[in-house]
């Protein structure tokens, strides 16, 4: 364990336009909110913007990340790499005004190899309202208090993947869970990313020092960039849902314990997991068989494929994420086309293009479903079993991290900006 020196710099104050009270507002505490699925409880949230015009203000941010942005009541956490992607940075940022509260460093670190698509600084932080925690592109982690303080730093795992890393930490009471699917940086680089080994594992600390509470191996696997999910059983039991390439698992999120693993051929992984009624929504990463898959939970041991409900090959994602909206799943490619399913059975009810490239995890909100492409459009369609498209929303900025929602406002982040979006009145 190891602490970093710390420092604050200047402020930096965005463009107004505008400004909008805050209204009481649901938290958006994680990746993809507080239910980890995309999905909001707000009772509303804009649909219509342009460039200039719904834009509350707009904050220049420094670096270059993909993280996307998280709200705890008037505070907004990102976090970003600065000179060349060596100085790990937490953002602080106040909601109503856009103004930066606090941008503390927390340590440099070595720039690996990655993917173009993806950044040095791509893990999305987590908050409980008392401690935001955030991981960077070599496996360090990092916990801050609110008046950005670091309370632990943690760099005993480092990490290495062909692809960088793409996952983020999952939050849940005290324990900080976040899988760790790389491949080998030795002299075989195909080991881990292109063929199976046995050194991926999923890992949690103790979100008040940064110590391991466990460590878990998944067995034979590839490169995944899976956030975990939580499901909780019908006896009570809380199980961490992990995905890999090639793997699909559950844990005891006490222990540890790996209660039960399935079959899920393919590497690359990047979308995260989402779970209703008993079944786990997957994807099958790159490879020759590449589907979603629906899983049934419930069962434990070597389950193989004998737990997957129904898979469907056509437009798989291999990066945006589902929605889970009941009774459907809501998906979108990385070329743009949006299918919604049936959740019982994968039966397609519609399939439509959009367009324009997608990275960005969809979020529902008030009724709507919101799809922003890397062009930086955010098209909304009714979320319905019918498709229907409500409203296109360029900025003009290319865009990568996924919304978040809270009190009616959307936060979008660019390459190089944070906007807060309130909409054009109807």
């Amino acid at each position: 364990m190891t602490r970093s020196s710390t420092f604050r710099t200047a402020l930096l104050f965005p463009v107004l336009l505008a400004p909008v009270p805050s209204l009481p507002a649901e938290n958006w505490p994680c990746f993809r909110g507080p239910t980890r699925q995309g999905v909001s409880a707000e009772p509303s949230a804009p649909v219509r913007w342009t460039a200039s015009d719904g834009i509350t203000w707009k904050q220049d941010i420094p670096g270059k990340s993909w993280s996307s942005p998280i709200v705890w009541e008037n505070r907004i956490f990102l976090t970003t790499a600065t000179d060349g992607g060596s100085s790990c940075r937490v953002l602080c940022l106040d909601r109503d005004s856009g103004v930066i509260l606090w941008n503390r460093e927390v340590f440099q670190q070595q720039t690996l190899r990655k993917e173009g698509r993806n950044s040095y600084a791509t893990p999305t932080p987590v908050t409980d309202g008392t401690i935001v925690i955030s991981v960077f592109g070599d496996g360090s982690f990092a916990a801050l208090d609110f008046e950005g303080e670091i309370r632990w730093i943690n760099r005993d795992y480092p990490f290495y993947s062909q692809h960088g890393l793409g996952s983020s930490p999952l939050l849940w009471e005290d324990l900080v869970i976040m899988p760790r699917d790389g491949s080998s940086d030795g002299e075989d680089r195909t080991v881990g990313w292109q063929t199976p080994w046995d050194k991926s594992f999923v890992l949690a600390l103790d979100k008040n020092s940064g110590e391991q509470r466990w460590r878990t191996p998944r067995g034979l696997s590839r490169i995944g960039h899976v956030v975990p999910n939580i499901w909780i059983e019908p006896g009570g039991r809380t199980q961490v849902l992990s995905g890999a390439g090639d793997v699909l698992q559950g844990l005891d999120v006490r222990t540890g314990e790996l209660l039960w693993t399935s079959t899920n051929t393919g590497e690359g992984v990047v979308p995260s997991i989402v779970v209703g009624d008993g079944v786990a929504y997957a994807a099958s990463g790159w490879g020759d068989r590449q589907s979603i898959k629906a899983y049934q939970l419930g069962k434990t041991g070597d389950l193989g494929e004998s737990n997957i409900v129904w898979e469907q090959e056509k437009n798989m994602p291999h990066i945006p994420s589902y929605l889970h909206l009941k009774p459907y799943l809501f998906t979108i490619d990385e070329g743009g086309i949006a299918m919604c399913l049936r959740d019982s059975d994968g039966q397609i009810i519609w399939r439509e293009r959009i367009g324009g490239n997608h990275s960005a995890s969809p979020v529902a909100a008030a009724g709507h479903i919101y799809f922003t492409s890397d062009e930086g459009e955010t098209t909304v369609i009714r979320a319905a079993p019918e498709f229907h498209i409500v409203a296109r929303n360029p900025i003009e900025e290319k865009v990568q991290a996924s919304l978040a929602v809270s009190g009616g406002s959307l936060f979008l982040r660019s390459e190089s900006r944070l906007f807060r979006i309130d909409g054009i009145a109807e």
